[in-house]
């Protein structure tokens, strides 16, 4: 019973309140300096964002290819667990899955790091169970998923007309953006890939996630053969798009294709963007792929015909290994030092120009933008089509919390940084140092020719999904860029 004192207020009421005063001014003056910053930079890029907007009477049109798949989300370890696979002992990479040791060992090594991967199912009979497993699960989520959906979905969603190059079943197409024109077959069933899920700190037996990501698997029957191409490049020259994006190419990663069958598609893909219109832009965004002759298929056929690159921080040096003529670097650091990126991307920018100089044929590279999960960093060649890039890349950072939280508004409490409170904008001895200013978190200079943006990113703590993050962020820098 509360004890009454003289004045009215009772004493338990009087206790809490003392207590709550006692922790408010005794609470950790880093919190609270902490609360300020988070909230300095978010409004600093907010206002990097809507220094431009979209022109509601000339939409942007952008014609995004290939393919695309209906996506079941789970939480990784869930499955596994369900499926009955033990924690192996031996984490191994593999360059496709045949059977379910194969698929421990592969999502054991890339677990640990967390990095995220995909690798195409050979076994049928697993695959089918591991989707039966999937359906099975509570918490599972369904979403349009592959590349271009997601691409053009969140293009649309900033305000696009976009055409999208895909064969999908009429379930898949009726929940697509009103923006959105579909060129390609209609399926009876369309292609399911797998999202094994995980958050920071996640435990499977020994085995701790460092990150939270993704670990997809699949086994595609028509994403790989690009089957909407023929009419996808019939309704190009109608759409005239100011930006051609081309995606998905990972789905030919390990497939079994008969002899020549892949060369021949790909060839008929450098064709058609070989007559893409100069004054249409041409995006490729990139994916996790192991299969060292497909990726130099890539360097033949399609990296020429591009204006601009996205990837990540592990398919930047894995691209990066094919140009310098070693092995395909299969896994990478995940939270890698803003430094490092940039030089490795300066370095790519400069193999990919002289590539593109000794040949003569095809684009230079204008535009790289890099996205990881502590920074976002855009390299733009000077005086080229791409604008806006200060505030591409600060939308390119909001979008990353966006998608992966899971909601169009930056809650604070969900959110850290962990981008360095400066940080060298290269590893050669002299380089300069660039603080993190919360009242202008975009850090934009010149040197070589191009322009290098770099945007810290609030990190989401609280993950709805990873999956499908890259094609996201990457396509909110290009909205603001066309």
């Amino acid at each position: 019973m509360a004890i009454e004192l003289r004045s009215g207020v009772k004493y338990g009421s009087f206790l809490s309140l003392a207590v709550v005063l006692v922790a408010y001014w005794f609470r950790s003056p880093d919190s609270s300096v902490l609360d300020d910053r988070l909230d300095a930079v978010l409004s600093s890029l907010l206002r990097a964002e809507r220094k431009v907007g979209m022109n509601s009477v000339s939409r942007p049109r952008v014609a995004i290819g290939f393919g695309g798949c209906v996506d079941i989300i789970v939480d990784g370890v869930s499955l596994l667990n369900k499926m009955g696979l033990k924690p192996t002992d031996q984490p191994l990479h593999h360059d496709y899955i045949e059977n379910a040791e194969q698929l421990a060992q592969s999502f054991a090594y890339f677990f640990s790091p967390g990095a995220a991967s995909e690798r195409f199912v050979m076994n049928d009979t697993l695959f089918s169970e591991l989707v039966e497993a999937s359906r099975e699960l509570p918490g599972n989520r369904w979403s349009i998923g592959g590349n271009a959906p997601v691409m053009a979905s969140r293009m649309a969603l900033e305000g696009c007309d976009v055409l999208l190059g895909g064969s999908f079943s009429t379930d898949f197409t009726d929940i697509l953006s009103q923006r959105i024109t579909v060129a390609g077959n209609t399926l009876d069933e369309p292609d399911i890939h797998l999202i094994l899920e995980y958050p920071t700190g996640a435990t499977w037996g020994p085995y701790t996630s460092r990150r939270a990501n993704r670990y997809i698997v699949h086994s595609d029957d028509h994403n790989p053969y690009l089957d909407s191409m023929e009419q996808f490049q019939e309704k190009l020259n109608s759409f005239k798009p100011d930006l051609l994006v081309v995606g998905g190419l990972q789905m030919m990663d390990s497939f079994p294709f008969k002899r020549g069958e892949r060369e021949a598609l790909l060839g008929k893909l450098a064709t058609m963007l070989s007559s893409a219109s100069p004054q249409t832009a041409v995006h490729f965004e990139m994916a996790s792929f192991v299969d060292e002759s497909l990726m130099s298929d890539l360097l033949e056929f399609v990296l020429p015909h591009a204006d601009s690159l996205g990837m990540n921080e592990q398919e930047l040096p894995n691209l990066l290994s094919l140009f310098r003529g070693s092995n395909l670097t299969v896994l990478s650091d995940p939270n890698p030092r803003v430094a490092i990126v940039l030089d490795q991307m300066r370095e790519l920018y400069r193999l990919v120009n002289q590539r593109h100089q000794e040949a003569g044929t095809g684009r230079p590279l204008t535009r790289l933008h890099v996205h990881t999960l502590a920074f976002q960093a855009i390299i733009v060649k000077r005086g080229s089509k791409w604008k806006n890039t200060m505030s591409a890349t600060a939308k390119a950072s909001l979008t990353a919390n966006r998608h992966v939280c899971g909601s169009p508004d930056i809650d604070l409490s969900k959110a850290r940084l962990i981008m360095d409170e400066s940080f060298s904008t290269s590893r050669q001895e002299g380089s300069q140092r660039i603080p993190l200013q919360e009242s202008r978190p975009v850090s934009c200079w010149d040197e070589n020719g191009y322009e290098i943006c770099v945007a810290p990113v609030l990190v989401c703590t609280e993950v709805y999904q990873t999956a499908g993050g890259g094609d996201n962020i990457s396509a909110a820098g290009l909205v603001l860029q066309i």
